[in-house]
């Protein structure tokens, strides 16, 4: 028999950008953006400094929800890739498109990033990550 987890995930802020939607939870954040929206330099620095404000002393990890089709800067990825606090990078989506975009911006990030088709997998494989970086805290 399998019991659901009554434990639901809060959302503790929701940011509405001009580009879509930043949802904050406890130890991770949640982006949707808008059809067509381009996620620059800039407003990937709108996202940084979200990420400061709730993650400043704590691992983090963000999960991209890639319903709606738009174009990344791969530059943002030269900027991720220092923030020593997020530990894990997770994209979802069912678009084969992103599937072979997320093989360039990979490239570029050089650091722990998964795609997945369903959002309950990627939830489970960063929250994962999060308690693996922990254990290697405490050890």
């Amino acid at each position: 028999m399998k019991f659901a987890s009554t434990k639901k995930a809060i959302i503790v802020r929701e940011y509405q950008l001009d580009i879509g939607t930043v949802q904050v939870y406890d130890n991770y954040m949640i982006a949707t953006f808008e059809e067509g929206a381009t996620l620059t330099l800039e407003r990937a620095y709108q996202i940084i400094g979200i990420s400061e404000i709730h993650f400043r002393d704590k691992d983090f990890g963000y999960i991209s929800l890639r319903k709606n089709s738009y174009a990344v800067d791969p530059t943002i990825y030269n900027y991720l890739r220092g923030m020593q606090n997020l530990k894990a990078f997770a994209i979802v989506s069912k678009k084969e498109i992103d599937m072979h975009n997320f093989k360039i911006e990979k490239l570029f990030y050089k650091k722990n990033m998964e795609f997945f088709i369903e959002f309950d997998n990627a939830l489970a494989w960063v929250k994962k990550r999060l308690k693996r970086g922990k254990k290697k805290d405490n050890a």
